[in-house]
């Protein structure tokens, strides 16, 4: 299931269609029928006394709804997104029930007939890529392929030593448990999960617009040694199909590049009609801690595709909140091209995206895009009027002229 055997998606590194002006200026800036603040909170549930086994729990609490977001690194790494329609709404987890070979009912969100949408998104495994000898950046695989990393069989920190309440945030950071190759002796990949209460953008790029009814996950693989000359890295993603079909999957374009340099696309996942989930991700990677234009690397997606859940490395979370999982759905990200910013110069290499629900962000028309747009069409109109002007004070004085005669 993790081959690659359609064209990719997602790489907008060109210029935007002028036909989108008139739709990008009638845009609502925020685009989001949900909350416009939340009371946000972390907390960290441990299974005492082996504290190693914990999860992350982000409640975001509305005026009538409740958003929760589970986050595990129990086997691979996996979020659960479950919305409520009160504030009540808790989380009640069974360690005993969650450990066991049959955890349906280890956890859960209660009352259960409060809940409006739910699905998860499971981090299953890492691919490489030697691309030495690769011309075509959308080729697929992109190169030779190496044996894969399963996260399932990684170990991860205790996330309490990482979770911060002042920005939301909290960070899960593993490795293999067997790495015979030495290859992750100095290196880690890390999820930094960060909430928020309100709407904004981060200061890095690529600068997503976020809500209170998101959250944002970044993956950075850093100091892992890879086992190609020019290696490419790759991300199996899995989900839940709502229904016997997968989510969707849609580009979006603009005219704007103020946020994320040269990038005029934005990727979504969307699960389904409203009120549904959603996943978005500007279809860039960066291989420099401080993303710039100089460190961007194109983003491929491959198309999303039904899959056995057999076939896939196990949730306990997922396997316990849905019980049986009949439609599972799947697609890679690939980072980086055989030519330009990659992966060997620093060994390092990160990407973001958003989960929530309700309607996904959208950008609104940047003060910078819209000053040179007033510029762009005020000139013609100015020089219009001061022409008409002209022409209409020159026959005012040609009306008051007097014959000497």
């Amino acid at each position: 299931m993790s081959g690659y055997e359609k064209p990719s998606r997602g790489w907008g590194f060109c210029a935007p269609s002028p036909m989108l002006l008139l739709s990008l200026l009638t845009a609502a800036p925020l685009g989001l029928l949900g909350e416009e603040t939340r009371q946000v909170s972390l907390k960290v549930i441990s299974n005492a006394p082996d504290f190693s086994q914990n999860l992350l729990h982000i409640r975001a609490v509305g005026t009538n709804s409740t958003l929760h977001y589970v986050w595990s690194s129990l086997g691979p790494p996996a979020v659960l997104l479950v919305a409520t329609n009160t504030p009540n709404s808790t989380l009640s987890v069974n360690w005993s029930l969650l450990l066991s070979s049959d955890p349906d009912g280890g956890l859960m969100v209660l009352p259960e007939e409060s809940i409006q949408f739910s699905s998860a998104l499971v981090f299953t495994r890492l691919f490489e890529f030697d691309s030495t000898n690769m011309s075509d950046a959308a080729s697929r695989p992109p190169g030779k392929s190496y044996p894969p990393y399963s996260l399932a069989n990684f170990s991860w920190n205790n996330i309490t030593d990482s979770l911060d309440p002042a920005t939301l945030s909290a960070t899960f950071r593993g490795h293999p448990v067997r790495d015979p190759t030495g290859a992750f002796a100095n290196g880690s990949l890390a999820f930094r999960v960060q909430a928020f209460s309100t709407s904004g953008r981060p200061a890095q790029p690529p600068r997503l617009l976020h809500s209170a009814d998101t959250c944002q996950v970044e993956v950075a693989l850093v100091g892992a040694s890879p086992r190609g000359n020019r290696s490419l890295f790759g991300l199996e993603v899995a989900t839940l199909g709502q229904g016997p079909g997968c989510p969707s999957m849609q580009e979006q374009h603009s005219i704007d590049d103020e946020y994320a340099p040269a990038v005029f696309q934005l990727d979504q996942l969307l699960w389904g009609s409203l009120p549904s989930g959603f996943m978005q991700w500007r279809p860039v990677a960066f291989s420099q801690k401080q993303g710039s234009r100089d460190s961007a690397m194109p983003c491929q997606s491959s198309p999303l595709h039904p899959t056995l859940a057999y076939l896939l490395p196990q949730s306990p979370i997922v396997r316990a909140f849905f019980k049986t999982q009949d439609h599972s759905c799947a697609f890679n990200l690939t980072f980086g091209a055989p030519t330009g910013p990659g992966y060997w110069d620093q060994h390092y290499l990160s990407w973001s995206m958003l989960l929530g629900v309700g309607s996904p962000p959208v950008d609104a028309l940047s003060p910078l895009v819209l000053g040179i747009m007033a510029v762009a069409l005020g000139a013609p109109a100015l020089m219009l009027l001061a022409g008409g002007l002209f022409l209409l004070l020159g026959r005012k004085r040609d009306s008051e002229y007097q014959s000497i005669n």
